[in-house]
């Protein structure tokens, strides 16, 4: 991988910048960033720690943070930190949960503490509009409208985001973070370029995302969309039939603006595999609501060597023209 996609790589990871104080919902933009490697050691050290169980870990947050590992979690202010945010993230059969244990702020002087439902990175959000079950508004969650009635906030998904603006030094506050059990995992983030993962969804309409933000050769196993009338979707396509997977590719979040690389809507046991030469990419299923669909992939960091002969091919290539 070139040093410029690997720094877009980890922006992408984790890149928080100024967030705008009078706008209804915030966006991180690309003015503030942290070192690549910081942020790769960082996602790291959080995965590798092994506690036990009878411990509560805990740890002082950074403006800039990573938490990966459930525990209490506090910050400090030694100056105005006007420009903050924490991302959250589990395993994909975990939600999140925040809970405000002690809050010292200003509401009334400007000071927020917000949980986002989601990430949002570079004004991106994931998961996006089309696949989250809450409107936008509602995946705000502002500790001062509504921390004292609603102390414990929790995800839809293994990601969620906390953002916080503190003018005064000596304002704090502590949270504990958990990770509570999905037994229907919808959108996901992995923590690794390397795994496998099956996606279900029972007889429900929506449409369920998982990101992998790495370039990826993505191998499916097995494709079951329940039954379909043959005729309808060989006249309209995959997206006519209701009920499809189509693999993703983009240097952003949102699944909306990505690059359509591959359509399926025909149940089959694979394996099937493409190269995504992207900085993400998406396995996505769409739903009707009146099957049990699932499908099961495995998915692997593509080499450098493997990026530089993939140039060139119109399809393969998209992302690294981009």
């Amino acid at each position: 991988m070139s040093g410029t996609s690997r720094a877009q790589l980890c922006f992408l990871l984790l890149s928080v910048t100024a967030l705008r104080g009078h706008a209804r919902f915030l966006d991180i933009q690309q003015d503030n960033e942290i070192s690549p490697e910081g942020l790769l050691s960082l996602l790291s050290s959080e995965l590798k720690r092994e506690l036990p169980e009878e411990f509560v870990y805990s740890r002082a947050l950074r403006c800039l943070d990573m938490v990966a590992v459930e525990g209490q979690f506090t910050f400090t202010a030694e100056r105005p930190q006007l420009n903050c945010a924490v991302f959250f993230i589990g395993e994909p059969s975990d939600i999140i949960s925040v809970e405000y244990d002690s809050v010292n702020i200003d509401c009334r002087g400007g000071d927020f503490i917000k949980v986002f439902d989601g990430w949002v990175m570079k004004g991106e959000k994931f998961p996006s509009t089309q696949d989250h079950p809450l409107p936008l508004y509602k995946r705000y969650s502002d500790y001062c409208d509504t921390g004292v009635t609603r102390p414990i906030v929790r995800s839809s998904q293994n990601v969620a985001m906390l953002f916080f603006r503190l003018h005064q030094s000596g304002s704090s506050f502590t949270v504990t973070f958990r990770k509570l059990i999905n037994p229907f995992p919808c959108n996901v983030v992995s923590q690794t370029p390397e795994g496998s993962f099956t996606m279900i969804i029972p007889q429900q309409h929506r449409n369920c995302s998982f990101s992998i933000i790495y370039p990826v050769e993505i191998q499916i196993g097995e494709l079951n969309l329940g039954q379909h009338n043959d005729l309808k979707r060989s006249i309209l396509g995959c997206p006519g039939s209701g009920d499809f997977v189509e693999l993703l590719g983009g240097n952003g979040m949102d699944t909306s603006k990505m690059y359509p690389m591959a359509d399926l809507c025909y149940s089959f046991n694979g394996p099937a595999q493409m190269k995504v030469g992207c900085d993400n990419t998406v396995v996505r299923m769409v739903s009707s609501g009146k099957f049990i669909n699932r499908v099961s992939f495995q998915y692997r960091l593509l080499g450098h060597q493997e990026l530089q002969q993939m140039k060139g091919n119109s399809i393969e290539d998209v992302c690294l023209r981009a």
